[in-house]
């Protein structure tokens, strides 16, 4: 491996792109100017800004990345804030002010006018009275907090932020407030799209919870006596509205969270006794990103350091860090970060005054799984944690040091008390002595200094797409699928720093070294020990996303939070992809009954519409979206077939990766079994999906076509009858299938598409009939006369779909083994599965078969290939007539079901590339793959970058 190579490397395409859209200013091309450009504007505020701007370039330059607001607006003329996140206050009042909050209404205007300046905002509405609590002034009942945050919610969708971007809001509710049911559930059904939500929970609940206690659910606001009549005073004159079980409480919680990925949790007591300002200061609620707790009008002044910059000899025979160097940044960061207290906008001057008297600051780093692959080390390991501490523990004696500097030039922040601020249990107890000892006697010019922030773009923009904050490596690679100004898209191959630096020196990426380890292939519980290997040396919090896949049992689930609260962390976050997530049609459930279409006495369950709630997408369903392009080809396996209505050869093609997988068919057919190549083409794009299930449910259902021919032939041990050429290629498909152990579903394998059917078989109509669509259908050439019919029905969310096609006239007889199959097709749930199929027929073609036709839905004629070419057509324009597909065959609502090309199509086990999975409704590509990772919007489908927190 060769050293030099790293130092080579040309910046990747997309980070370039990324800097463009969201940080260069003014005509800046490179992450240069925009350095120098920050570094300029931060050094206007110290006495010698000639000498301090060069010296902030050279931080910049070496590591230091600040938050993407300060990177986007300093030095620029832009009148928004460099901070990007606060939170602000809210009472129980309507509008007059109580115990130091301001009323909700007047809260709503102070977050609009933060979010308006581009910051975030996370709120805690427990001070708001519950849900029948008794108003004296109108003699009536309060309607509650959910109500409340309904109204904030929709301000914030309204009010944009500078910058373009919608304004990011935290709501949490303390777990003794009587609503806090109704707060867990608020967002089941979709609502409150502009919160993250977590409840607040103290030592006190999670030791009841432990002993299966009981809670008691309290206010200070007398509750309506009628709609609480159990309800009594306590001697410290709180109210107590109702009893409930802890740990159904909890379950409830763990539930929402497991289904939903919210609420979170925030661990309140844990955050208030390590507050090295709770002397002064009472925290209830956390920016939207969960990283920073903070007090009332308190904001998040954010920055990280890359620390991939400080590995070296990565990969080699001794890999180090550099300590004396990243100590060196560290301190340049702190100076920076707190020049730009003085430098921004501030949009309420209650949030400059709180700034002004505790100068917090969140210096954090990022790249950390980067890393620690450079340096060889499994970051599940105990070794890898233990660097990651001691790295963090580096950090933040450098950072306290610097900020004691500070305070002996500039003066320590106004609020601080030596004795105080130094007690324990606070994070500042646990300085080293000669630290703690210099604070005694010079104070120190920031109240809190580290937080561990999800760094999103600005990780791709100015770190090479290092790993994201405190994370590990997503994947090794994923392609970004990015919108263009003209519609149209570009793709961008995304490379994890640490992989494209194995890859530059020369290593093998096929065989990725064992502490390649990325997020997905490790356990839940590991993600949280390194959090709790590092939360110790920092003096607020981390953002740590814990992506668990869609199988992680419950009980594992609900455990990974009990151990999160007993190992002393100050939050957890989840998330889990899971059909309620990824969700794609809002289908209410009925109170009437089911819609019976069966006709059958049998009561098949399979043969009804019973839809309440929707099947999921058959997201990453496919292997290969085309065929796969093979430098050495592939093997393949051939068999004739042979009877009396003609003979015909069928071919199978295989791959071996780890084991033989089947992925494409053809047959080498004459005149007697026309259509039957058509078959052949649908069915190849059927053995690419990741669901032998389904593979298996069409070869069986294309095993079954009837007709008026007769085949009879040795197949392996076995003689197969057929009355059909597309019955006997379906039989002999299975076999060889069958063959290479492809065919089987094994313990625990996803059956992704057969999971996304609204009818596995073809529902069958009632007395009253169904309705159908037909189209004559005429090819001189070929003397195709016929009529198609392809039957309707309405799905419980009032869109009307297809569900089966036949055909009635003259006609190629092997085509109604094509209606079977795409009968079948029509069947999943994602119209983008049927669309895919129907324009890979359109040009589908057959000797002397091409004929003039109408162009369905305009006035003007074409030449089509064949009648199959034209049948699809056809299919999809009723899809277009319906509002399902294009006119162009593409889904006019993208759910997910096409997986997006990697660069390399046969990667090893150890090259995991990023594979989709259900998620929210992502903005660039409209796919529902738009998951938390790392703490920010990620798109699995497209590898769009969204909103942090």
């Amino acid at each position: 491996m060769k050293q030099e190579n790293v130092a080579l490397m040309a910046e990747q395409d997309i980070s370039r792109e990324v800097l463009l859209e969201k940080y260069a200013k003014a005509g800046e091309q490179s992450v240069a100017e925009v350095r120098h450009r920050v570094a300029r504007a931060l050094a206007q505020l110290e006495k010698d800004p000639s000498r301090f701007e060069p010296l902030f370039f050279e931080a910049l330059d070496n590591g230091f990345i600040p938050g993407g607001r300060i990177n986007s607006a300093a030095g620029t003329d832009l009148k928004a804030t460099l901070i990007n996140c606060f939170v602000q206050p809210v009472a129980d009042s309507v509008s007059e002010p109580q115990g130091g909050k301001v009323g909700i209404y007047e809260a709503l205007l102070q977050a609009a006018e933060t979010m308006r300046r581009g910051g975030g905002v996370g709120y805690n509405f427990s001070r708001i009275r519950p849900k029948g609590a008794r108003v004296k002034g109108t003699n009536s009942r309060a309607s509650g907090p959910v109500s409340y945050m309904r109204v904030f919610d929709r301000s914030c969708e309204t009010v944009e932020s500078a910058g373009a971007r919608r304004g990011a809001q935290m709501g949490v509710l303390d777990v003794s407030h009587p609503d806090v049911e109704d707060f867990i559930h608020a967002k089941d059904q979709g609502d409150l799209r502009n919160f993250n939500i977590s409840v607040g929970v103290s030592d006190e609940f999670m030791q009841a919870v432990e002993a299966d206690g009981e809670w008691v659910l309290t206010h200070e606001v007398e509750p309506a006596s009628d709609a609480f009549p159990d309800s009594y005073r306590r001697d410290d004159g709180r109210w107590v509205y109702r009893t409930v079980r802890a740990r159904d409480l909890w379950h409830q919680i763990m539930v929402s969270t497991y289904d939903h990925a919210e609420p979170g949790v925030l661990f309140m007591s844990k955050i208030n006794r390590d507050n090295n300002l709770s002397y002064c200061e009472v925290i209830e609620s956390t920016n939207p990103c969960g990283e920073q707790p903070l007090p009332d009008y308190g904001c998040c002044d954010l920055g990280s350091v890359n620390l991939c910059k400080y590995v070296r000899q990565p990969f080699g025979d001794k890999p180090s860090f550099d300590f004396k160097a990243f100590e060196k940044v560290v301190r340049m960061s702190v100076r920076m970060l707190d020049n730009v207290l003085d430098l921004t906008v501030w949009p309420l001057k209650e949030q400059e005054r709180e700034a002004q008297n505790k100068r917090r600051v969140g210096l954090g780093f990022t790249g950390l799984g980067d890393a620690l692959i450079m340096l060889k080390l499994r970051y599940d390991s105990e070794e890898g944690r233990r660097f990651a501490a001691k790295i963090s523990e580096a950090m933040r004696d450098a950072a306290y040091d610097a900020s004691v500097d500070l305070a002996i030039e500039k003066g320590a922040f106004p609020l601080f008390d030596a004795d105080k601020y130094l007690a324990e249990p606070h994070c500042a107890s646990r300085l080293p002595e000669a630290i703690k000892a210099r604070i005694k006697k010079h104070g120190i010019r920031n109240s809190h200094l580290l937080s561990i922030a999800p760094t999103g773009t600005i990780s791709l923009a100015f770190a090479d797409n290092a790993s994201n904050g405190i994370e590990p490596p997503f994947s090794w690679f994923y392609t970004r699928k990015k919108r263009m100004a003209d519609g149209g898209t570009q793709e961008y191959l995304v490379e994890d720093h640490a992989y494209r630096v194995w890859r530059m020196m020369g290593g093998d990426t096929d065989k990725l070294p064992e502490y390649f380890v990325s997020a997905m292939s490790m356990s839940a519980l590991d993600h949280m020990n390194m959090v709790a290997a590092v939360a110790p040396f920092i003096d607020t919090a981390i953002s740590k996303t814990v992506n668990v896949p869609v199988d992680y049992p419950f009980a594992d689930f609900e455990s990974l939070y009990l151990e999160a609260w007993r190992a002393g962390l100050k939050g957890i976050t989840t998330y889990r992809p899971n059909s309620v997530i990824g969700s794609v049609l809002s289908v209410e459930p009925t109170s009437a009954a089911p819609q019976d279409l069966s006709g059958s006495q049998d009561g098949d369950p399979d043969r009804r519409i019973t839809l309440n709630t929707a099947p999921s997408p058959a997201l990453a369903s496919l292997k290969w979206p085309n065929r796969p392009k093979m430098k050495e080809g592939n093997p393949s396996w051939t068999y004739m077939v042979e009877g009396d209505a003609g003979d015909f050869a069928v071919v199978v093609g295989h791959v071996e990766n780890g084991r033989s997988t089947p992925f494409e068919c053809w047959v080498n057919a004459t005149e007697e079994q026309r259509g039957l190549s058509a078959i052949a083409k649908t069915l190849s794009m059927d053995m690419r999906c990741r669901d032998r299930a389904w593979l298996k449910s069409k070869l069986e259902a294309l095993a079954k076509t009837g007709g008026d021919k007769r085949y009879a032939f040795e197949l392996g041990e076995k003689t197969v009858y057929a009355t059909s050429a597309a019955a006997a290629l379906g039989q002999v498909v299975m076999h060889r299938v069958s063959q290479l152990g492809a065919l089987e579903v094994e313990a625990g394998e996803t059956t992704p598409v057969v999971d996304a059917l609204f009818a596995k078989k073809e529902p069958k109509s009632g007395t009253d009939g169904t309705m159908s669509w037909s189209v004559d259908v005429v090819n001189p050439q070929t003397e195709d006369d016929f009529v198609l019919f392809v039957k309707e029905l309405v799905l419980p969310n009032g869109q009307r779909r297809p569900f089966s096609m036949w055909l009635a006239g003259s006609y190629p007889s092997e085509l109604d083994g094509l209606c079977k199959m795409l009968s079948l097709d029509m069947r999943v749930i994602d119209p983008a599965w049927i669309g895919m199929k129907l324009r890979k027929l359109l040009t589908y073609a057959e000797p002397q078969g091409d004929f003039f036709a109408r162009i369905p839905g305009l006035d003007k004629s074409q030449s089509w290939p064949s009648t199959v070419a034209y049948i699809a057509r056809l299919l999809i324009h009723r899809y277009a007539m319906l509002g399902i597909l294009t006119e162009e065959g593409v889904p006019v609502e993208e759910m997910g079901v096409m997986v997006p090309e990697q660069a390399d199509l046969f990667e090893g086990e150890s090259n995991v590339s990023v594979q989709p999975l259900a998620g929210k409704k992502c903005p660039e590509c409209g796919n529902h793959a738009l998951i938390k990772k790392d703490g920010c919007e990620f798109c699995t489908a497209c590898g769009h970058v969204g909103a942090c927190g």
